[in-house]
């Protein structure tokens, strides 16, 4: 059940405790996020640390975090070799032909998987959102694979990025060789807003997808770790004083 006096960067995903850091601040969240949880009584927490490297292991195991998920950041320059699939942009008749491509396609992903129109509205709600980058790719006249994009605006440490933020082909489908050639049709929209460097996320274990993404020339980026901890496994629950 949420509590509505969290500390600022601690939510609740569901039943669970949720916070994120980076390796200049998880020496300070992790310890946190396990205080709060054994205060609140919840019993699994989930620390990001986003940019991890093998240093953030042994901070998050005091803890009593353990390393579960490895989310891969990979970029690529643009343009790409173009594509060769025609694709069309979304409109408001594919939501339900989209939600039965993504959920069969993503029926295990934490995210991606189990979307519903409540959901798939609530993206389309996003300041971000642009339904000319949303892509779909028709097969015999059924929408049966898309390529959805995300502008991220530039920072004071990163250029302006286009992400192919989330991609599919219906599983039955797979074994054509459509991945790519959808990936670069998402990139191609990307570089014609003018855009110089492509981005995805990929689970460090979906070896097919990581294959495909460095045949198109993307290239790991960056390391964005999930760690876990369930009560009862110790680490630095002695740090009462920073409990809220």
């Amino acid at each position: 059940m949420p509590h509505d006096d969290l500390p600022d960067g601690i939510e609740h995903h569901g039943d669970d405790l949720v916070a994120h850091a980076t390796p200049a601040s998880v020496g300070v969240v992790a310890p946190r996020l396990a205080a709060v949880a054994t205060a609140h009584g919840v019993a699994r927490a989930e620390l990001w640390v986003h940019g991890a490297g093998p240093a953030d292991d042994a901070v998050a195991s005091a803890a009593g975090f353990t390393a579960y998920r490895d989310l891969w950041q990979m970029r690529c320059p643009l343009p790409a070799e173009p594509s060769t699939v025609a694709v069309r942009a979304f409109t408001d008749a594919d939501a339900g032909a989209f939600l039965d491509v993504n959920n069969r396609a993503f029926s295990w992903h934490p995210e991606q998987g189990g979307m519903t129109l409540d959901d798939l509205a609530a993206r389309r709600a996003e300041p971000w959102f642009d339904p000319a980058g949303f892509l779909l790719w028709e097969d015999e006249g059924r929408v049966a694979g898309f390529c959805w994009t995300k502008v991220h605006p530039a920072t004071d440490t990163d250029p302006a990025l286009g992400e192919i933020y989330a991609i599919a082909v219906d599983p039955d489908a797979h074994g054509r060789g459509i991945g790519g050639p959808l990936t670069r049709a998402g990139l191609d929209h990307l570089a014609s807003r003018g855009l110089e460097v492509g981005m995805l996320y990929v689970e460090s274990d979906n070896r097919p997808a990581v294959v495909v993404y460095e045949r198109i020339g993307f290239r790991l980026h960056h390391v964005d770790r999930a760690y876990e901890r369930y009560a009862g496994d110790g680490g630095n629950d002695a740090t009462t004083e920073q409990r809220p």
